[in-house]
């Protein structure tokens, strides 16, 4: 009878200890049946479906008991996992050069609403952060659902552990802005509970995009990207984000990749972040940024409908060839095995894909070795989802723990 109940007791902690894990495999698409699950856990099927029913009863996954088989199967067919698109979110954040955003982000990286905000950014964090945790508060308030924590995304560099803005150079806040103090305070004030995380925008889109865009799969995937304003890169090693001692690696826009070109904030000159970011292509192709919409929408529009213009096309050429020999140098010495590309750079890649690849392998010790894929971002909205990514991090690392206290 003892042996029975240690027994029992033994596979009642398996089950738990295995529920990080397993609500991770199916929050990646990595597990969509319980089979598949079975076999990535390294676990008995009745195990496998324990896990699967306790993650159902938290609310967190569907199991689909009556799939139906697919033509030509033999056997029974195995239960179908999903995530429940009506449980729990978490509230994400952005803070750009052109205005900030708020949404609500289920498992699986799936947005449930957003709020756009305002199209100018205060010189006051707090002002800022404040009126985009209130927006998302009224997304909290209208959905009615739980949340599990909150993320924000800032185009800066966080230093580690203090949650500082070290450099934001495209907004006019003060260096060193403690912005993760400055936003979990906001979201207590809001009558939000759970943990709050601050992390640079292109760390986390690259997050995102390594568990479900564009990157999954890869094992050292290299992201660049260019939003409303300057140019940021990211490097995921074995599922996790490389931020360096501090917070503060992959700085990529202040490589130099044109020594006699454009000042750049920083102090240099001709960096990857004033030669290849959304002011840098409307300039050479002598455009002139409009209030209306913002230089990155307008650089997109320019890019999509005038590409034909012989001004235009120039552009994006200097562009691409600036930014390939940004990458090819980050090859050299990262070796990645995927390079992705997110905002302007996305556009750039489908306008000549070609040119760019061929600046990346003629200008790369590796890219003549058979080159790296390079890819675009595929993401709307990634650094959002990387923001809830931060906050989802809890539950995903202990859902039985988490969640009862968070529902109580």
């Amino acid at each position: 009878m003892n042996g029975k109940v240690t027994s029992a007791r033994t596979r009642l902690e398996r089950g738990r200890s295995a529920l990080g894990p397993a609500l991770e495999l199916v929050h990646t698409g990595r597990a969509p049946t319980r089979a598949v699950l079975t076999a990535e856990l390294g676990v008995t099927r009745a195990t496998a479906g324990a896990v699967a029913a306790e993650l159902e009863a938290l609310g967190l996954i569907r199991v689909d008991s009556r799939p139906g088989a697919a033509a030509g199967s033999q056997g029974r067919p195995s239960h179908r996992l999903s995530v429940d698109d009506t449980g729990p979110v978490a509230l994400a954040a952005q803070v750009h050069a052109d205005g900030f955003r708020a949404a609500l982000v289920g498992l699986g990286g799936r947005i449930v609403a957003t709020a756009p905000g305002c199209v100018t950014v205060s010189a006051d964090p707090a002002q800022v952060l404040g009126e985009v945790v209130d927006a998302g508060a009224a997304l909290l308030r209208h959905s009615g659902r739980l949340c599990i924590g909150a993320g924000l995304a800032v185009p800066s560099a966080v230093a580690e552990p203090e949650g500082t803005a070290l450099n934001p150079l495209h907004l006019a806040w003060p260096a060193g802005a403690p912005v993760r103090d400055i936003f979990a305070e906001r979201v207590r004030a809001a009558g939000i509970t759970g943990p709050a995380f601050t992390g640079n925008d292109v760390n986390l889109a690259a997050l995102a995009e390594h568990r479900h865009g564009a990157g999954r799969g890869a094992q050292h995937l290299l992201c660049v990207a260019t939003g409303h304003r300057g140019v940021g890169g990211a490097l995921v090693l074995d599922g996790r984000l490389h931020t360096g001692s501090s917070g503060l690696a992959l700085e990529v826009g202040h490589l130099t990749v044109n020594p006699e070109g454009r000042p750049c904030h920083c102090g240099s000159r001709g960096c990857l972040d004033v030669e290849a970011d959304p002011l840098a292509f409307l300039t050479a192709a002598g455009r002139e940024p409009g209030p209306e919409v913002s230089l990155l929408q307008r650089s997109r529009d320019l890019l999509r409908t005038e590409y034909d213009d012989p001004s235009v096309r120039a552009a994006a050429e200097e562009l691409v060839d600036r930014l390939g020999l940004g990458l090819a140098g980050l090859v050299n010495i990262l070796n990645p095995d995927r390079i992705i590309l997110g905002g302007l750079h996305r556009e750039l890649l489908d306008a000549d894909p070609e040119r760019l690849r061929a600046v990346v392998a003629d200008r790369s010790l590796w890219g003549r070795s058979g080159g790296v894929p390079i890819l675009p971002c595929t993401l709307d909205h990634n650094s959002l989802v990387g923001a809830a990514e931060l906050a989802w991090q809890p539950v995903l690392d202990d859902p039985l723990t988490v969640l009862p206290a968070r529902a109580s």
